[in-house]
């Protein structure tokens, strides 16, 4: 069968493709693919286990808060996911329901609840997550310490200008 193509045909060039493109930007349009590749695991992760996207940000945010050693309360959590308190209540109720959060009382201030992320639902993120963190980190440790440090300016520094000023 012969092909019907045009072997003289080209595609137009679409103005600022990558070949035209500053390499600081294709750094950008990488990061951003990365970006919305894990926000897809994400949502994969949510649907599998009969959860909103939205709690899943949850438990990082409070597996986060928990890393920083933070008090992780329904305010920081309500701000750093920008949800209002009756957003922030049936994001922590779903979450206690599945088993996932529990809300305990903080020893320092009885008046205070905290939130903790519970164990088994750290086990089924890693049973997730595992494989893909285990390949994020094969790959930096291809990197030498120099690199790595770039690697960590540039995350840390990315992370400061798409955090808002007013985050707690």
């Amino acid at each position: 069968m012969e092909d019907s193509r045009d072997p003289d045909h080209r595609e137009p060039e679409i103005e600022g493709s990558a070949c035209e493109e500053p390499e600081t930007l294709r750094l950008v349009h990488l990061l951003r693919a990365v970006t919305v590749e894990f926000g897809l695991r994400q949502a994969d992760f949510a649907a599998r286990n009969g959860m909103h996207p939205t709690d899943v940000r949850a438990l990082i945010c409070l597996l986060d808060a928990a890393r920083a050693a933070e008090p992780a309360t329904a305010g920081l959590l309500g701000a750093r996911l920008g949800l209002n308190s009756a957003g922030t209540t049936a994001v922590i109720d779903r979450l206690e329901r599945l088993g996932h959060v529990a809300r305990i009382r903080d020893d320092h201030d009885r008046r205070r609840i905290l939130l903790r992320v519970e164990p088994a639902a750290i086990r089924l993120g890693r049973e997730f997550f595992g494989p893909l963190i285990d390949g994020v980190l094969q790959v930096l440790d291809s990197f030498d310490p120099t690199e790595r440090e770039t690697v960590r300016r540039f995350l840390t520094a990315t992370h400061a200008v798409f955090t808002p000023k007013s985050r707690p």
